[in-house]
């Protein structure tokens, strides 16, 4: 039994989902309220990576499951990876060592159809990036002309000291706004005009993104050094992550294509044919022949019509066919025909009627009248129980 819900709810996932509907979750709220994309939502972006760390790690969700959040604070486990360590290590961003070599990635969810990821497709992605300014080259203003930061005396952070409490006083430390930690600056006559000092401007490129057949929901396109450009570092990565859209009527299991087909009872006892247009707009004849008893909820497959093989395209999975038995209305027979249909079909099972059975009336099921009476039924059983808490009544 699960104790708290807390961290299901901010992925939206219930006590019950899998490891992958987990993580599908957390990517799809990760790069939602990722601070690039949402800088006031830093919060709770830090909230979300708290509980997919924990969630995602067996022993954890667990230890959470049992005890909550305070079973993961009292194990001394959780919490102890900041949220961006998370995020670029769920997509593939490298440790801490490699950040500080080179600037960070960038990460941009692309919305796909299915019908791209099965013929393959060409998207133009238009991005904002930072590019080293081609003005002053990088460094941001006149050569020779930087000066040390009166802000901050040249240390290029701001220390800032308040008190919490009597004869309790907290230091902060800040990185300096106006050399952004760099302890030096340019005065404004010597500043850069194109880049105002910031040493990067900003410009616009468009990336072909390749989305191969076979591609999967959340599969990654790294376009390598296209991230933001930065003075002394190697640029990072724009990262491309797959967000596959749902099809109505095709739904993807990892290689296979699954889908329902409706049939009409004569169809399925006497045989059909059906048409199915595929997502390359090939029609499929699907049949079967009269006698081959299709019965409802059966399941067929056709080889070689499911998703192509990624890297291997002319190889595919299935296509698997639920069935549908539409079976005909009320009184759709004339009650002197049914003679005649019951010859035709296999023999009923003959019941022995004794005198100690009872027979009975068969009805609808009325959902509203039996939700009404479990309501009533809980109200009397927890009025049974009586008061839980609250003032008592004390007679002597």
């Amino acid at each position: 039994m699960v104790r708290e819900t807390g961290y299901y709810d901010l992925l939206g996932v219930n006590p019950k989902s899998s490891a992958d509907e987990i993580k599908k979750a957390y990517r799809k709220l990760a790069l939602k309220y990722h601070p690039d994309k949402n800088p006031s939502e830093g919060e709770r972006f830090k909230l979300i990576s708290q509980a997919y760390e924990v969630l995602s790690d067996v022993k954890k969700r667990d230890l959470y499951d049992q005890g909550g959040e305070q079973a993961i604070k009292e194990g001394g486990v959780g919490g102890g990876s900041s949220p961006m360590d998370i995020f670029n290590m769920f997509f593939g961003g490298g440790g801490r060592m490699q950040r500080e070599r080179r600037g960070k990635n960038v990460v941009h969810q692309l919305s796909v159809t299915l019908e791209e990821v099965y013929n393959g497709a060409t998207r133009k992605l238009g991005l904002q990036k930072n590019i080293i300014c081609e003005k002053c080259e990088g460094y941001g203003g006149k050569k020779g002309a930087m000066e040390k930061c009166s802000n901050c005396k040249g240390r290029g952070v701001q220390i800032k000291v308040q008190q919490i409490g009597p004869g309790m006083i907290q230091q902060i430390q800040s990185m300096c706004s106006d050399c952004q930690g760099q302890g030096e600056r340019f005065s404004a006559k010597d500043r850069c005009k194109t880049c105002n000092g910031h040493k990067v401007e900003r410009k616009k490129k468009i990336l072909e993104v390749h989305i191969d057949k076979g591609m999967k929901d959340g599969q990654k396109i790294t376009f390598h050094g296209e991230g933001d450009q930065e003075p002394g570092l190697e640029p990072g990565d724009v990262i491309i992550v797959l967000d596959q859209k749902e099809h109505s009527l095709f739904q993807r299991q990892e290689d296979n294509l699954t889908m329902k087909m409706s049939i009409k009872l004569v169809e399925s006892l006497c045989g059909f044919k059906k048409v199915v247009e595929t997502l390359d707009n090939r029609s499929l004849i699907i049949s079967s022949l009269p006698g081959e008893v299709i019965k409802h909820n059966d399941i067929k497959c056709v080889q070689s019509e499911g998703m192509p093989i990624y890297k291997d395209p002319c190889d595919r999975g299935q296509l698997i066919i639920r069935f549908q038995v539409e079976f005909p209305e009320k009184d759709w027979l004339p009650e002197h025909l049914m003679f005649q249909l019951e010859r035709l079909l296999p023999p009923r099972e003959d019941l022995m009627v004794t005198e100690d059975m009872e027979e009975v009336d068969l009805c609808e099921v009325d959902v509203d009248s039996q939700q009404s009476r479990s309501h009533s039924r809980e109200a009397y059983e927890e009025d049974d129980e009586g008061p839980r808490g609250g003032v008592q009544c004390q007679t002597q």
